[in-house]
C-alpha cells in the first residue's frame, strides 16, 4: 500500500520546505522536495497544497486512568483524542488503580493497550519506597522509563526515604522521571494557608500551597542524586523560572544526562486565569506567575527546557468542586497541545521547527525511541497534516476525553488538525477517528 502526501510544507529536523512523502505500507518511503518528484505509482493520493506536515507528536506524560479510574477516561476514549490531536505516541503514568509498581501491572497495561489504543504507547514503571529489586527486570526495549514522586502524589506513590532514593537512582538503568515538589514545605503552606482562610483556600492561592520553593527544593535534590549517581534523569512539568538555573543549555555536543519537561499548561496559563477558569486549571505542581510562564517560554528557546508534554490528567468536573484542597488536580488537555503550541508559534514564543523539535524530535531522541520522532526515510509513518487560517472553536461536542470538559473550551484557534496517521495508517480525517486502527508498542534503542 503506497500513499504519496504531495505539495505539503514538510517542518523537520530545523528546516521547513515545499515537498511530497511517500508513505509504504507502514513506513515512510521517501521524503522529496517539491522539484524531485513525477509520476510516482500510488495507491493513494492526498494533495496536501497550503498544510503543514509535521512528525506525530510524542506526549511523554499523560495519565489515561486506565485501569481503575475509567469512569473519568480510559485508553480508548484518551488515544481517540490524542488521535484527533496529531498526537501519534504517548507514555502513560503508573498512578493507576491497581498501580503499575509490579511486573504483573505494567505487563497486563501493555495487553490492554494493544486492545484499545489507537495511537502508539508506552508505559512508565512506578518506584516506591519497597520495589527498586523490580528494576533490573524491566525490559529496557518497550518500557519508557521508571516515574519517581519526590514530592506529594496521587495514589500514595511518595518516595521519601533516602535509602530508597539512592538505590532508585544508583540502579535505575534507564530513564528517570521525576515529580519533584518537596512534601514538608506543601505541609506546611497548607497548615498556614488554612490558619488564615479556613479548611478550603481559594483555588487562586494555589501556587502559594505548591510554592516555588518546595519545588525548587525537591527538584534540586533529585539533580544532586542524578550527578552523584550518573543517573539519567528527566524532570516533570517544570513550572519556576528558579528551577531553570539547575539546567543547562542545549550542549553542542554529547548527550545531556539531566533533561527537563515543560507543561503546555505551565507555558500557556497564568495565575491571573484563576479568576475565570479556576480549579479547572489546578494541577500539579501549580499554574504559577507570569514570570515564571516568561521565563519558562525563553528556555525553550536555548535548551534548558528540552521536552513539551501535557501530564494529560482528566477529571470528572464534579471531582473538580472547590478550592484548591479540596478540588482535584489535573486537566485534560492532549487533545488541544499541538493546536495550543502552533497560537505560541503565531505569538512569536518559538517556531515551527522548534515545535516540532521540542514535541516530535526531542522525545524520540531523549527516550531513545526506535524509527519515530522523524520524517526519515525507513522510519514509521507517524506524521500529522495540520492547516493554518481555519478559524474554529473548541465546543463541548468536539471534546473527545471521556470526562467531558477541557480548560479550552469556548477558545477559538487558527490552526487546525486535518489528518492524522500512526504507522502509515490514517487513524484521524475530516473529524473523525478511524477506530479501526490500533497503535503499537514503542520499541527503545537500549
Amino acid at each position: 500500500m503506497r500513499t504519496i502526501i504531495r505539495n505539503a510544507t514538510l517542518v523537520n529536523e530545523g528546516a521547513c520546505f515545499k515537498g511530497h512523502l511517500i508513505i509504504e505500507d507502514e513506513r515512510i518511503a521517501e521524503v522529496l522536495s517539491s522539484e524531485g518528484i513525477s509520476d510516482v505509482p500510488c495507491d493513494v493520493e492526498i494533495d496536501a497544497s497550503g498544510m503543514y506536515l509535521l512528525p506525530g507528536v510524542i506526549d511523554d506524560h499523560v495519565h489515561f486512568r486506565d485501569p481503575g479510574l475509567t469512569h473519568k477516561a480510559d485508553m480508548e476514549s484518551e488515544s481517540r483524542a490524542a488521535a484527533s490531536g496529531g498526537v501519534t505516541s504517548y507514555m502513560d503514568m503508573p498512578n493507576t488503580v491497581p498501580q503499575t509498581t509490579s511486573l504483573e501491572t505494567l505487563d497486563a497495561k501493555f495487553v490492554d493497550a494493544g486492545k484499545k489504543s489507537r495511537v502508539n504507547y508506552s508505559f512508565f514503571f512506578g518506584v516506591t519506597n519497597d520495589n527498586a529489586q523490580l528494576l533490573p527486570s524491566l525490559d529496557k526495549r518497550r518500557v519508557c522509563g521508571v516515574k519517581l514522586f519526590m514530592g506529594s502524589s496521587t495514589g500514595n506513590m511518595l518516595v521519601d526515604k533516602q535509602e530508597a532514593l539512592t538505590k532508585i537512582f544508583s540502579e535505575a538503568g534507564m530513564l528517570i522521571m521525576a515529580h519533584c515538589e518537596d512534601q514538608s514545605i506543601i505541609q506546611a503552606n497548607t497548615e498556614a494557608l488554612k490558619a488564615q482562610y479556613g479548611e478550603d483556600p481559594d483555588v487562586k492561592y494555589h501556587p502559594v500551597l505548591r510554592s516555588e520553593e518546595a519545588c525548587f527544593q525537591s527538584t534540586s535534590q533529585a539533580v544532586r542524586l542524578a550527578k552523584e549517581t550518573g543517573a539519567r534523569l528527566h524532570i516533570a512539568h517544570v513550572s519556576t523560572a528558579r528551577e531553570l538555573d539547575l539546567f543547562s543549555p542545549t550542549p553542542l555536543t554529547g548527550e545531556k544526562l539531566i533533561t527537563a519537561e515543560a507543561c503546555v499548561a505551565h507555558l500557556y496559563f497564568t495565575e491571573n486565569d484563576y479568576a475565570h477558569l479556576g480549579t479547572r486549571i489546578k494541577c500539579n505542581p501549580a499554574i504559577k506567575a507570569e514570570t515564571d510562564r516568561k521565563a519558562l517560554r525563553m528556555a525553550l528557546a536555548d535548551g534548558r527546557i528540552d521536552v513539551v508534554g501535557t501530564d494529560h490528567a482528566p477529571h470528572l468536573l464534579t471531582e473538580k468542586q472547590g478550592g484548591c484542597l479540596k478540588a482535584v488536580s489535573g486537566m485534560p488537555m492532549v487533545q488541544f497541545s499541538l493546536v495550543t503550541m502552533l497560537e505560541l508559534v503565531d505569538e512569536g514564543v518559538l517556531d515551527l521547527p522548534m515545535l516540532v523539535e521540542k514535541m516530535c524530535h526531542a522525545p524520540a531522541r531523549l527516550f531513545q525511541i526506535k524509527e519515530r520522532g522523524y520524517l526519515r526515510p525507513g522510519y514509521k509513518a507517524d506524521l500529522v497534516l495540520v492547516r493554518p487560517d481555519v478559524p474554529w472553536t473548541v465546543t463541548a461536542d468536539t471534546i473527545l476525553s471521556k470526562c467531558g470538559w477541557s480548560p479550552m473550551e469556548g477558545h477559538s484557534y487558527r490552526w487546525r488538525v486535518e489528518q492524522t496517521f500512526v504507522n502509515g495508517q490514517s487513524v484521524y480525517a475530516n473529524g473523525e477517528v478511524n477506530d479501526q486502527v490500533r497503535g503499537q508498542w514503542l520499541e527503545f534503542d537500549r
